[in-house]
């Protein structure tokens, strides 16, 4: 099996423009919002980060922690966010490592709770989610999944 390397943005800040056009490409958020998000992130601003899985340096994995994914449950936060993995790249355990660097990550920076949405019904829950309720959609007209993940403290 391949070898890839996982990093917080942190690790490598030069590929901060990089990862913002491809989590644009991904999720169609505007360029802008991802390079504030990072650039939050990067300057001590926040702690809430940016993971990448990479394949000698191209990013084929990522994701992202923020304050709210866009939902009404603005009491639930931080949010991981754009987690995505290249097509050819799926069934391969990088969305499983990606989960893994971050929660761990973001509970030594405090945050040993993280929520995150998808319409995804069984995916998160082998990686230790677990269903937490429902939630709306800023934008959205149906209800998606809140998951949450408590980190063994």
């Amino acid at each position: 099996m391949k070898s890839y390397t996982y990093i917080t943005l942190r690790e490598r800040p030069v590929l901060k423009d990089k990862a913002a056009n491809w989590f644009h490409e991904k999720w169609g958020v505007p360029v802008e919002a991802y390079l504030e998000c990072m650039d939050a992130y990067l300057s001590g601003a926040t702690e809430f980060g940016w993971y990448l899985c990479l394949d000698d340096d191209k990013i084929v994995g990522g994701m992202g922690v923020i304050e709210n994914d866009f939902h009404n449950r603005k009491d639930l936060s931080p949010n991981v966010c754009a987690v995505y993995t290249e097509e050819t790249y799926r069934g391969q355990g990088i969305a499983g490592k990606l989960l893994d660097l971050t929660c761990k990550d973001m509970a030594r920076h405090g945050y040993p709770t993280l929520y995150l949405v998808t319409d995804h019904t069984s995916f998160y829950e082998r990686y230790g989610w677990q269903f937490l309720c429902m939630v709306q959609g800023d934008y959205d007209e149906d209800m998606s999944r809140m998951y949450i993940y408590k980190a063994e403290q």
